[in-house]
This record gives C-alpha cells, sequence and structure tokens, in this order.
C-alpha cells in the first residue's frame, strides 16, 4: 500500500500531563499508520497508555511533541470513537443519543432514528430504545455507545475497551457487530483491550508497555509494576 492509503498517521507522538517534575508522561514516541480495512489490537495493562494514544488518534488530545496527521480523511464525522466510560446524554433516551452524531451532522431526524434504530438492533439493544441512561445498566451503556459509532458508518472506528464492562456474550457480540460494521464500510478498527482474546480477533496487535507503542513483531512481557500511568487513563 502507498502513503496515499494512509487514513491516520501517527509519527513520532508524545503525551505528557502536567508539568515540571509532577509531569506524567503518557505516550512516548508513538509510531502507528492506520489505513481502510485494518484491524488492529493495541493490549496492555491498565495504565499502559493505551487510551491516551487512542484519543491522539482521535484528535481529542494533541502531543506535545511529534505528529497526527488525518492525510485520509475529510471530518470529524470520518472517525467513530466507543469510549470506555459512559458517554451518553442523560436527557435523552437511547436512540436520540444513538442518532445525535447524525443530527448534529444534518442528517434528516427521521434518517437518523431510522439508522440509529437498525444500528441497535445490532448490538442486541434494540428493546432500550425508549429508556434514559438512568435507566439502563453499564454494560448496556456500553453495548449503546457502540450502536452509535456503528450509526455514523465512519471511515475509522476507535474502540477503547468496548468489551470490558461485558459479559463474554455479549461482548463477543458487540465485537461482532463492530467488525461486521467495518467489514461493510471499508472502515478501519483499532481497538484497545487488555482481553487476549479480544485481540486475537483483529489482524495485528500492537502492545503498549508504560507509553511505549511497541513494533507488530515484538512480544512484549509486561513488568509487575506500571510506572507511567496517565490521569485520564482508563484501560
Amino acid at each position: 500500500m502507498s502513503e496515499d492509503d494512509v487514513l491516520i498517521a501517527c509519527q513520532d507522538a508524545a503525551l505528557t500531563f502536567g508539568r515540571g517534575p509532577n509531569a506524567v508522561v503518557a505516550v512516548h514516541g508513538a509510531a502507528l499508520r492506520i489505513r481502510s480495512g485494518d484491524r488492529i489490537a493495541i493490549v496492555g495493562r491498565s495504565g499502559s497508555g493505551k487510551s491516551s494514544l487512542l484519543h491522539l488518534l482521535a484528535g481529542l488530545e494533541r502531543p506535545i511533541s511529534g505528529t497526527v496527521t488525518w492525510p485520509g480523511l475529510t471530518g470529524p464525522r470520518d472517525i467513530g470513537l466507543v469510549f470506555q466510560g459512559d458517554s451518553l446524554i442523560p436527557a435523552l433516551d437511547v436512540v436520540e443519543n444513538t442518532a445525535l452524531p447524525l443530527v448534529l451532522t444534518g442528517v434528516p431526524e427521521d434518517r437518523a432514528r431510522e439508522a440509529a434504530l437498525a444500528s441497535l438492533a445490532q448490538v442486541d439493544a434494540a428493546d432500550l430504545a425508549d429508556r434514559l441512561p438512568e435507566e439502563i445498566s453499564g454494560g448496556q451503556a456500553q453495548r449503546v455507545a457502540a450502536a452509535r459509532v456503528l450509526a455514523q458508518a465512519p471511515r475509522v472506528i476507535l474502540a477503547d475497551e468496548p468489551t470490558g464492562r461485558l459479559d463474554h456474550t455479549t461482548g463477543g457480540r458487540v465485537l461482532d457487530a463492530l467488525l461486521t460494521a467495518a467489514h461493510a464500510t471499508g472502515a478501519a478498527l483499532v481497538v484497545t483491550t487488555h482481553d487476549p482474546a479480544v485481540a486475537a480477533r483483529l489482524t495485528v496487535r500492537r502492545t503498549m508497555r508504560e507509553g511505549r507503542l511497541l513494533p507488530a513483531d515484538v512480544t512484549a512481557t509486561e513488568p509487575a509494576q506500571q510506572t507511567t500511568i496517565s490521569p485520564q487513563e482508563h484501560s
């Protein structure tokens, strides 16, 4: 593949939180290129920097050194994010939460609702459509968050521990839905996880250790204790 195929390019990107002696380096000089059709698992222990790297790739954080660019993308709608934590708006019901990204980009409400209902069905959450976030469990909220991204049909799906709060069966269905959606649209899929079974279902495995993204052909042995932990890292 040529450089023209690259959707997101991360080159020697570093991310630090805080200043001076209290500064914490969350990501050390990461290098990663994401192309259409990629299936990448970023694995590592809690605090290894996985979420911080995903935030860099999505443009939610800016690197203090190095670069993150999006040469093959045209705008924010091209990236779909499945956050690890609860990211639903309390005042909106499940189908409204799922349709919201589409509505914000100008899709008519009836079409957005139709797409939202279809994506909720993909993750076995259609029965939750009329409920408020406070009326569903954390695992159900994670399924809704996945459905919200599926409704967008983005060119890149970035999923932060999408199965971490789910039981094995439900987690498998959510991952199935993400893989199916990515295949249908030709999107790239990047998943952070600490679960070897999840990582095994993606084509490429990259390990993060103490904020460093190791080459794909390196098998890392995780240290017993992490020393580089971002205050915003949850995975």
